[in-house]
């Protein structure tokens, strides 16, 4: 029998398929309108460092993205007649002079979405910790608009930052800018850290933003992020020292905008510049570099704008809108205690308010070293929980009163009773307010202190045994009023019956833990 006609059905109905397959693509072809386009290409004519300028690009935008050979990415800064001044975002190492330049059509913007979540990144988007490419197709520009007035609500629900100083005397809200000012190594950072590890069970995404910051300092601060469990709720973004200016100048404009789009969505949103100071330094030498004219301390005189329009983002949207917030604590360095220098004076004017660290008490050991004296929070008053001002309305002013005392106590040897005993309660006072470093404290941990301090338990303790005698009181306090605390949480008035509740279980752990003392000191003997 004869095999021909099997294979003769197959050629037919591969012919079939090739026909079919040719006629697709001519339809195509036929339906493709090709349009010609028109790509600006410029020539650097200089280079410098982190900075270049380039002509024949007449059509490009303020702040548009530019690429140059090598994918390194620039910024457009400065519009001239004749030639643009571009920012680099990459070091830029392999430019010279004659390099081609392109545009791109689109303005700075990162990726935002819930991928960005527990990742380091630089502050266009790559990934720096080593963990894959970030899959989002979502983008969003930098520079963007601050809400309108209409658009905001007031500040009313606290951010609690796990410090009892702050919490009780210096209260943050949700939506606040909050700035933390000191000098070098005074535990601005550490301020910053704990209050984000203090969002645990908080629902409030954090983003750390480090700002020219030491890579060994970066390193570490992920570093204890990822081993309290926090990073699972944050966003790194990081512009290292070493990275170009650029990239530190346009860090803050991204962690912004990564926060907005989780506020968009209805979110509390935490986020920490460290530092502006280094921010506001990395402006000036690109602004310096690319001749705009210098003002105060060689700063360009929109300085202050450019810090503005950053900070003024902060907010708490209307509910309508989805009712999320954006809390900003931005870092400012001083330089020998000079609150009064440049930076420092912008942006205390633009903020809610300050936590000014002192390194005096830093040097004996008060930590965190704020200076309540010189502290104030112009918002988050309105925000405290209401048991807080039960138990410490008047501690801010008697505390403030104490220090200025104990300065003029030195000159004196001869004290009458009332000032010895108001210096003995501030001792104690300030004992209470110091905290161990990656141990922030839940609301009603600090209330039960609080609460010891003000109806004077701790008065006759030797100060070094306040620690473990605070220790003992909040164990307490807390096991024996859960009740009580539950109503605080809720935004309920802590009754005169619900003080003295706490008073009496506080006053009888310090009894216990005294008389457990005393066994102690006899059996020794």
């Amino acid at each position: 029998m004869s095999e021909n006609p099997p294979m003769t059905n197959q050629s037919d109905s591969l012919h079939s398929i090739l026909d079919g397959t040719f006629q697709l693509f001519d339809d195509v072809l036929d339906r493709h309108d090709q349009q010609l386009q028109t790509h600006e290409i410029g020539t650097v004519t200089a280079v410098g460092r982190g900075v270049a300028r380039a002509d024949g690009l007449p059509n490009v935008q303020s702040e548009e993205l530019l690429k140059f050979p090598g994918n390194v990415l620039g910024l457009a800064f400065n519009l001239d007649e004749d030639e643009i001044g571009i920012v680099l975002l990459d070091e830029g190492l392999e430019l010279e002079s004659g390099d081609e330049v392109r545009r791109t059509g689109r303005v700075l913007d990162v990726p935002v979405g819930e991928e960005l979540i527990g990742r380091v990144i630089d502050p266009v988007g790559r990934p720096l910790d080593g963990h894959g490419p970030i899959r989002t197709l979502q983008r969003r520009s930098c520079e963007f608009e601050a809400p309108p007035i209409m658009d905001r609500a007031p500040v009313s629900v606290p951010l609690q930052t796990g410090l009892k100083v702050i919490d009780a005397l210096i209260p943050i809200g949700r939506g606040q800018r909050e700035l933390i000012l000191g000098d070098r190594q005074t535990g601005k950072t550490a301020i910053a850290i704990d209050t984000i590890l203090n969002q645990h069970d908080k629902d409030v995404l954090c983003i750390y933003c480090a700002i020219g910051q030491r890579n060994t300092a970066v390193a570490r601060v992920v570093a204890d992020l990822r081993e309290r469990d926090a990073l699972r709720y944050c966003v790194v973004v990081v512009a290292e020292g070493d990275s170009a200016p650029g990239l530190q100048f346009v860090a803050p404009y991204s962690a912004a905008t990564i926060g907005e789009y989780f506020m968009a969505q209805g979110r509390d949103v935490l986020v920490v510049f460290d530092d502006l100071s280094t921010h506001a330094r990395a402006y000036r030498e690109l602004s310096l570099l690319l001749r705009r004219p210098p003002g105060r301390e060689a700063f360009p005189g929109d300085i202050f704008y450019l810090h503005s329009r950053l900070l003024e983002r902060s907010t708490h949207l209307a509910e309508e809108l989805g009712g999320g917030s954006l809390t900003t604590l931005p870092i400012a360095e001083t330089e020998a205690q000079n609150v009064s220098a440049y930076i420092p004076t912008n942006l205390i004017s633009i903020t809610d308010g300050q936590v000014y660290l002192s390194p005096d008490l830093f040097q004996k050991g008060i930590l965190p070293a704020v200076d309540v004296g010189r502290s104030v929070s112009r918002v988050g008053g309105k925000t405290q929980l209401p048991a807080y001002r039960a138990v410490a309305g008047d501690l801010r002013l008697s505390y403030a009163q104490f220090e200025e005392l104990e300065a003029f106590s030195r000159f004196s040897s001869r004290l009458d009773d009332e000032t010895r005993a108001t210096l003995e309660r501030g001792r104690r006072v300030r004992e209470v307010f110091k905290q161990p470093q990656y141990q922030p404290l839940s609301v009603p941990e600090q209330i039960a202190s609080l609460v010891a301090i003000n109806s004077g338990m701790f008065d006759e303790l030797p100060v070094p045994r306040m620690r473990a005698a605070e220790q003992v009181v909040r164990r307490s306090v807390v096991e024996h009023h859960p009740d009580i605390f539950e109503r605080a949480l809720n935004g309920e008035k802590l009754t005169v019956e619900d003080q003295r509740a706490l008073a009496s279980t506080a006053s009888e752990a310090v009894q216990t833990m005294t008389q457990e003392d005393r066994l102690d000191e006899t059996s020794l003997k």
